[in-house]
């Protein structure tokens, strides 16, 4: 249940940003679930490949819910760094409405 609400806020953030900037809706609310999944998936696969060398029974004794939680902040923090990055990129290339400057 966790998850579903998580993919819901990031497509809902994501898709937000897109609206701002003018951009395909769809297709950066998809990019952002991906991302959270790679993130997810890089950060439980580091952390093993760490637990298997440092402390091996870890892996034989952990559950799935476990991983699931470990691999949680690397999927968060995944999520966010890409957000900050299109926000900064975009941002910076936008023009001035000449028209509304020609108004005044």
């Amino acid at each position: 249940m966790l998850g579903l609400l998580l993919i819901y806020f990031i497509g809902k953030n994501y898709m937000k940003l897109a609206e701002q900037f003018a951009k395909s809706k769809w297709l950066f609310a998809i990019l952002g679930v991906i991302s959270y999944y790679v993130g997810t998936f890089a950060g439980g696969f580091i952390v093993a490949i760490i637990m298997a060398y440092t402390n091996p029974e870890f892996l034989d004794n952990s559950s799935d819910y476990i991983w699931s939680f470990i691999g949680l902040p690397f999927g968060i923090g995944s999520t966010v760094g890409l957000y900050h990055i299109l926000k900064r990129s975009w941002s910076k290339n936008t023009q001035p409405n000449v028209e509304v400057i020609d108004q005044y």
